[in-house]
This record gives structure tokens, sequence and C-alpha cells, in this order.
């Protein structure tokens, strides 16, 4: 009987590694499987690993063997260099990195992103200290008694105090947990998940009382603690890279306790090492890497995290459901989008499957990518009774960032559908309209949820007469908080010698602070103008007339030709048709929407009398909003790992391949050399 399942066991072992080593001569890699089959053949000596020595090399080393579509993409197996002369020193704010060729990812370029960061955390800081000040002194009144009343009875827990916070509780609306009952249906039908039956009735009763006992925990209200002195901040980067953006986080923003840098590549995790020693101690107590999948640490460190920090390269989609369940109550999820092709418009079936809306091409496509990254974080949150607060957010140079706060509560969720909105855009004009998702009914002294009344359009747009696109959801309510921004402002302001991009930042930053919080959307005066084949009037002149009709405009960060107005479209229109009419235009033919818009007559008189706010105060200033780039290639760069040839020329510069090559090419064959640069003619043919 035992020989006979040895061999069985053998046979098991040869046919799966004929499999798998089928498949490994076709695409360079081993499976899981292949694993179990040098298992199986070690646990009964089978002969078969003296047939095949390098199978088992290759296993016992735990060798990575690339596959056919990494060495596409360019990417070597590789290991950082041990001599300190190959490596570059850079230094950002107050931090230091070691930089070599392309082995780890670092963008010059980003140092707005992270200068804007720290910016942001140092106002949340101080925030958060002021709520937990009130939150600590109210707690104080209730428990002398001192704000009215009888004394609340309080139960001490360590050194700090608890009291009930049913917004935070994991428990389901009727106060029951999901574990506990199904345990309890276990026990009551006899069933295990495929273990045996448990049939003495003493043992079922005592496991009926430990799930009771279970119950009856789970049954009370989720507690929170406040201590008096407030815990440090708890800063999660997710995908970390060399390191820098955790480096500065901890020697630039008072107040971080702990920063834990993540990233699934191992060439990073090393640099990162390196970098967090060459910043002294300090950095050390505070900075740790570990090397694992975002998703799954953020997955299994639930509420740990006051600030969780997201810059992938591309889309963050795939992080988002777990980076909302990492986010404490209250904390800060700071998150950024390079895929602006994805997100203005040029695939919008695309942009539907990571971000569950479809975009737009019109002028104002790089605020609607916000409002649709926004309203993503949303619904990601809302699986969770959770929702978030925008604080900040920001268009600038070639991607976006948005920093929100997240919050739980069952009741404030109920709200989502009043902040998002459909957007109707006329394919012949300008014009768009914006569609609720939902609204409020009043009903007996309650407030009820109701479906959006709609469409807010007709079939053809009463500008021009042409179809619309519908395109969304968005978010249409507020994208940044006056008070956060100014906050902001304040301290980049004051800290101006600390912040490498300090120019860039302020500008951005005074632009946002001018911005119609409660208009979404913008329109382009220039646009208008081509739509009607006319000249343009100044941007003085067009606000001015919007406001003495009694409207509110103003500019937008995203845009320096976009002006943010709460006036109806017809009303803007009316205002050009005012414009041409001492400003005549060539005829049109008759089907075109420009002759559509101008065969009507106004119903306003514009008044383009100069208005006292038509500029703005930044205006009135002279202060500069839209800064050209520092310098030339000031863009996206290619992923860590990748060859740098010369196709990346309009990425990196002609100088630097030209640096990069002679590097590579001194230390490559002739006759790959000669490969490499007739590949590179062909393309260029």
């Amino acid at each position: 009987m035992l020989a006979s399942r040895r061999r069985t066991r053998i046979g098991i072992a040869q046919i799966l590694f004929r499999i798998n080593f089928t498949y490994s001569l076709q695409s360079r890699t081993f499976s899981k499987i292949s694993i179990c089959a040098a298992s199986i053949a070690t646990s009964t000596q089978n002969p078969i690993l003296w047939r095949f020595p390098s199978f088992v090399s290759e296993q016992k080393l735990n060798l990575h063997t690339l596959t056919k579509e990494e060495m596409a993409e360019g990417k070597t197996k590789q290991q950082l260099p041990t001599d300190p002369t190959q490596y570059t020193i850079l230094k950002e704010g107050e931090a230091d990195i070691l930089v070599h060729g392309n082995d780890v990812f670092y963008n010059k370029t980003q140092v707005v992103n992270r200068d804007l960061s720290i910016a942001v955390l140092r106002t949340f800081v101080g925030k958060r200290k002021e709520e937990h000040d009130a939150m600590w002194a109210k707690k104080k009144n209730r428990k002398t008694g001192t704000s009215g009343g009888h004394p609340q009875p309080q139960t001490d827990i360590a050194d700090g105090d608890c009291y009930p916070e049913p917004e935070t509780s994991k428990l389901a609306d009727d106060g029951e947990t999901n574990e506990p009952a199904s345990t309890l249906d276990t026990v009551q039908s006899g069933k295990g998940n495929g273990e045996e039956v448990v049939s003495d009735q003493g043992a079922q009763a005592d496991l009926a009382k430990e799930v009771a006992a279970v119950a009856d925990e789970a049954g009370k209200p989720a507690v929170r603690r406040i201590h008096e002195e407030l815990e440090p901040l708890r800063i999660l980067e997710a995908l970390s890279a060399s390191g820098l953006r955790a480096l500065r986080y901890a020697r630039e923003v008072e107040g971080v306790g702990s920063v834990v840098a993540l990233d699934n590549d191992k060439v990073a995790v090393e640099a990162c090492k390196r970098n967090i020693k060459l910043n002294g101690s300090v950095v050390s107590s505070k900075v740790e890497t570990q090397l694992a999948d975002a998703r799954v640490y953020m997955l299994t460190h639930e509420k740990e995290f006051d600030v969780v920090d997201l810059d992938p390269y591309g889309s963050p989609s795939i992080f988002l459901d777990s980076a909302v369940q990492s986010v404490a109550d209250g904390g800060m999820l700071m998150c950024t989008a390079t895929d602006m092709a994805v997100l203005c418009g040029n695939n919008g079936e695309v942009c539907y499957s990571k971000y569950g809306s479809y975009p737009s091409r019109a002028k104002y496509c790089h605020e609607m990518a916000l409002r649709i990254l926004l309203a993503c974080i949303e619904s990601h949150a809302n699986r969770y009774k959770r929702y978030i607060v925008p604080v900040l957010s920001v268009s600038v140079d070639f991607y976006i960032r948005v920093f929100v706060r997240i919050f739980t509560s069952a009741n404030a969720m109920k709200n989502t559908p009043l902040k998002l909105s459909y957007v109707y855009q006329c394919v012949g004009c300008d014009s768009f309209h914006l569609q609720p998702l939902a609204r409020t009914v009043n009903k007996n002294n309650s407030v009820r949820y109701a479906p959006g009344c709609g469409p807010v359009v007709p079939q053809e747009c009463s500008d021009c007469g042409k179809k619309f696109n519908m395109v969304g959801p968005i978010w249409s309510a507020p994208i940044h908080d006056p008070d956060w921004v100014s906050s902001i402002l304040s301290n980049v302001v004051a800290l101006k010698s600390r912040y490498p991009a300090y120019d860039k930042i302020y500008a951005v930053l005074t632009s946002i602070s001018e911005e119609l919080e409660d208009v979404p959307l913008y329109v382009s005066l220039h646009s208008l103008c081509a739509t009607l084949k006319c000249t343009s009037p100044s941007a003085v002149m067009f606000r001015s007339a919007i406001i003495n009709a009694g409207y509110r405009i103003s500019g937008t960060h995203a845009n320096p030709l976009g002006l943010k107005t709460d006036a109806p479209m017809h009303i803007v229109w009316d205002i050009m048709r005012c414009w041409i009419k001492t400003h005549p235009v060539k005829s049109q033919p008759p089907d075109q929407p420009g002759s559509v818009i101008l065969g009507k007559e106004p119903n306003l008189k514009a008044n383009f009398a100069r208005a006292q706010s038509a500029l703005s105060k930044a205006q009135s200033k002279k202060v500069a909003r839209f800064l050209p780039n520092p310098e030339n290639y000031w863009g996206p760069k290619p992923r860590a790992g990748r060859r740098i040839t010369k196709k990346h020329a309009s990425l990196m510069g002609p100088e630097f391949i030209n640096n990069i090559s002679h590097q590579t090419e001194n230390g490559l064959p002739e006759a790959k050399r000669q490969k490499l640069e007739e590949n590179f003619d062909q393309q260029q043919s």
C-alpha cells in the first residue's frame, strides 16, 4: 500500500513538472504549480531532481525570470550598485537622496506636488490640534457638568477617557453584526464549513455562550479615545519609490510621529533604506520602509493612519478602495492622478471603467477631471459608511491632486447624491447645463430624498439648435474649503524659504483663493468668440458686463482663459450679441451655430462700463498667477527600470539622453549596440 501511494505521488509530480516545463519554455517563467511539483518531488526523494538540476536551482534560489512582456517594456534584472561614486546626491527641501540613473523613479517636476503636500500637512496639523482641543474642552465640561444638566458617567481607559461615538461603529443599521450571526446560524444548523458537525449538546451550549458574548460586545457602541495630549501624526506613503516624499514629511512637518513608506519593488525599497540612513538618526527614528503591496497593506491596517498619500504612476483607481479604509476618522487622503488623457476625454470608455464617470473634451476638462476623481473617491468611501470633505483640489502641470478629509457617518452619507450631477454639453456651442442626481423634499417636518427632476434641457440646444452630449456623473459640490485655502496660503508665505517651488505654489493658491467655490466648471472667453467668429473683448470688459448684469464672475486656476460665473448661458450669449453689435462679423452659413446664436435678438442690454470688482485682488496687485515652466522638458518621465533611449528625448532632453546613451553603450558589445541603433532608425523611419 505504501509503495503504491509513493508511485502515485511520483507520477503526479512528473506530470505536473512536464506541464510546467513546457509552459516555462514558452513564457520564460514558472508558475506556482511548478513549486508544488518541486515540493512533492522533494518529499518523496524523486530522482527527477537530478534529471533537471537547473529547475531545482531556480526554485531553491527563488529567482525571478523576466517574461517576454517585461523584456519588451525594456525592464532589466538589476540591483543597485554598491560603489558610492556611481550615485548622485540630490537635495530637495531639507532631504537628500541618492540617485543612480533610472533605477528608481524620480521626477523633479513633482517638487510642486511635494511642496503643496507639505503646506497642506502643516495646516492639517494645526487644524487637527484645534479640533482636538475643542473636543477635549467639551468633554471636560460634560464630565464636570458645567455645560448644564447632570454630569454624564464616563469610563476611564488607560490614560484617556472614552465616550460613545455611534458614527464610527461597525454595526449594521439593525444593531447586529454579520459575523456573530453567521456563527450562530452555523451552531443552530449543526453544519460546519467543511468540518465535522458538533454533536455534543454541551459543546454547542458553550459555543452558543461564546457567540452571545461576542454579540453583546459588538452591540456596545464604538468608542474613541480622547487623550489630553494629542497623538503624533501617522502618515502612510503608499507608493514611495526613492522615499523622498516620506523623508521630507519627517524632516519638515512638525508633529509627525511616524511615516511608513511602502513599495512593491525591491530595488526601490533598498534605495529608500539608503536614503533614510543618509538623512540621519532623526529621520531613521520616524521613517520605516516595507516591501509590500499597498492595497493589501492598507486593507490590513484599517483606520490606522491620519494621512494616506497616493501618488501613483498613472491612475490611482486600483488603490482607492483600500485607501479610504486605511484613513482614520477625520484623517486626510492625498491623491494624485497623472492619466490626464483618460480623465480629459480622449478615452471615455477607459475613464468610465476606472472612475465610474464619462468625461468630456470641453474646455473645462481639467476641472472636470478633478470632479470625476472626487466623485470616484466618494463612491468608494460610501461603501463603508464614510464620506469625503474636499479641502483643496489642484490641476497643475500634467496632473491633478486632491486633498480630502474622510469621516464616518451613515446619516451624512445620505447627502452624497445631492453632491453629484450629470452635465449636458452642447455639441455646437459652449453651453452646458448641470442635472443634479437627487434632491430633497420637505414633508411633514422631515427631509426626504428623491431623484432629481429632469431633464433640465430640451432635446435641442436653445441657443444654437444642436444636440447635447450627457457626461458624468461628477462632483458638483465645492472642491475647495476657503478657510483651508487661506490658512495654507498664509503658511506658505510665512515659510517662504522652506519651499523650493514657492513661486509656483503661491501662484496656484492665489488663483484658487479667488475662485467662486460654489460654481462648477467654467467657460472660455476665446472659445465663445471662436463659435461666433468674432474678435474677443478684453477680460475686464466681459467681467464688467457680467457684474453689471447682477451676477458673479471669477477666474480659475485650471485655465488662464477660463471664467467661472453663476450667470445662465443665455445671459452670456446675450452679452456676446451686444458686443457683436458694435463689432460686426462676416456673414456665415445659416446652419452654423454662430449664425443661429446671432440670429436671435438679445433680451439683455449689456453694460460694458468698467466695474469696480472687474479685476481680482491679485490682478490689481499684478501678482503672477500662471507662471511658465522653470526649465525645459518640465513634464512626465519614463517609468523606473526602463532603459533610457533616444525615443525619450522629448521627455528628458537630448543632453540627458546623450549622457545616458554614452554610459550604457560603452558597456555593450559592438553587435548589440549596432542592433539597438538599427532598431531606433527603423522606428524613426
